[in-house]
C-alpha cells in the first residue's frame, strides 16, 4: 500500500466525467483517492450482518463479534471505507474518526421474516451521515419484491436528501421476492444484470452486486438462451450499470487466500470499480486478515480508475 496521497490524473479519472456537484465529488475523492487503494478503487468493509443475519455470522470467529475489531482492522488493512448502521458508528467509530471514512447504512431488516414480499425500512437518515462526518450513505433496495413500490418511494427521498447534503449513494441492489424466485431466483443473470440497471436508473452512485451464476432455469427470455461465461456475465452487469460503479460482493469466508486473490482479480478485470469484502476478511485472525487485505491492495494498483 501507498503512503503518499496521490490524485489521479484528470484524464483517468473516474470522477472526470460524472456530473457531480462538489460536496458529491470531494466526499468520492476521498473513497475513491485518499483512502485504500488511492487509485480510483474502493475496497470496502461491511459490518451489517449481525442485523441482516444476527448473530450467528460471528460464531466461527469470536472476537469478531465487537465492532472494534472491524474498525481496527479497517485502519490497519487499509480500507476505502467501512459500512454499517448508525448504532454501531456512534459507539465505536469515535477512535477512527478521520481515518477510517464511514459508509453510514440507512436501512434494513433481521432475516426473522420471509424474503417473499421483502422491504428494507429505513432507521437512519442523510442528517445523521453528515453529523457523524460519513462519506457517503448507504441503502438496500430488494429489487423486484412485491413491495418495491415503498421502496422506490422511500428511496426517492434519501436520494433528493444526498443531492441536498452533497452525499454520495451506494445502493445495495438486492433482487428478492416471491417474483424473483419464480423467474430463476436472486443470483442469476437476469436477476443482478437488472439489478444493475436498476440502480443506475434510480440514481445510485455506486452499487454492491453480486456475481451472476450461470443457472437459466426459469429465467425470462432472451436470458434463458444466453450461454455466456462467468467473465462475459460479471462484464455484462458492469455495463448495465453504466456510470454507476460497480463493487461485487467478497461472498461468505473462503480458507483458500489464493481463491480470494483470484476472485478479485477477476472482478477487476471485469470492470469493476471495486469489491466488498466483510465475512471473508474479518472472520480470520486479525493479522492474517490484514496480509491478505494488502495482497488485495497490490492486485487492485494494477487497476486504476
Amino acid at each position: 500500500m501507498k503512503d503518499n496521497l496521490q490524485a489521479a490524473p484528470a484524464s483517468r479519472s473516474v470522477l472526470a466525467s460524472l456530473p457531480l456537484p462538489h460536496g458529491k465529488r470531494t466526499r468520492l475523492w476521498r473513497l475513491l483517492y485518499g483512502h485504500g487503494p488511492r487509485n480510483g478503487t474502493l475496497l470496502v468493509l461491511p459490518l451489517d450482518q449481525g442485523l441482516e443475519h444476527g448473530p450467528t455470522d460471528f460464531f466461527p470467529h469470536p472476537p469478531a463479534v465487537d465492532p472494534a475489531y472491524q474498525f481496527a482492522l479497517a485502519e490497519a488493512g487499509g480500507f476505502s471505507a467501512i459500512a454499517l448502521g448508525i448504532g454501531l458508528a456512534e459507539k465505536y467509530m469515535a477512535g477512527h474518526c478521520g481515518r477510517v471514512p464511514l459508509i453510514l447504512k440507512l436501512n434494513g431488516k433481521t432475516n426473522i421474516p420471509s424474503d417473499a414480499e421483502a422491504t428494507s425500512p429505513l432507521f437512519a437518515s442523510v442528517e445523521d451521515a453528515v453529523r457523524l462526518g460519513a462519506d457517503a450513505v448507504g441503502y438496500t433496495m430488494y429489487v423486484g419484491s412485491p413491495r418495491q413500490h415503498d421502496e422506490f418511494r422511500q428511496f426517492e427521498q434519501v436520494r433528493r436528501d444526498c443531492e441536498r447534503y452533497g452525499m454520495p449513494l451506494v445502493l445495495w441492489s438486492y433482487p428478492r421476492g416471491s417474483a424473483i424466485n419464480a423467474r430463476g431466483g436472486t443470483n442469476t443473470l437476469y436477476a443482478q444484470d437488472y439489478a444493475a440497471r436498476v440502480a443506475l436508473e434510480l440514481g445510485a452512485d455506486i452499487v454492491k452486486l453480486h456475481e451472476p451464476n450461470d443457472s437459466v432455469a426459469n429465467v425470462p427470455p432472451p436470458y434463458d438462451k444466453l450461454q455466456e461465461d462467468a467473465a462475459a456475465r460479471c462484464a455484462r452487469v458492469v455495463r448495465s450499470a453504466g456510470r454507476t460503479m460497480v463493487l461485487f460482493s467478497g461472498g461468505e469466508k473462503n480458507d483458500d487466500d489464493e481463491a480470494v486473490l483470484r476472485k478479485v482479480e477477476f472482478y477487476m478485470q471485469s470492470g469493476a470499480s471495486g469489491v466488498m469484502f466483510g465475512r471473508n476478511m474479518w472472520l480470520r485472525p486479525f493479522d492474517q486478515a490484514v496480509a491478505l487485505t494488502r495482497r488485495v491492495h497490490d492486485i487492485m494498483a494494477r487497476y486504476p480508475r
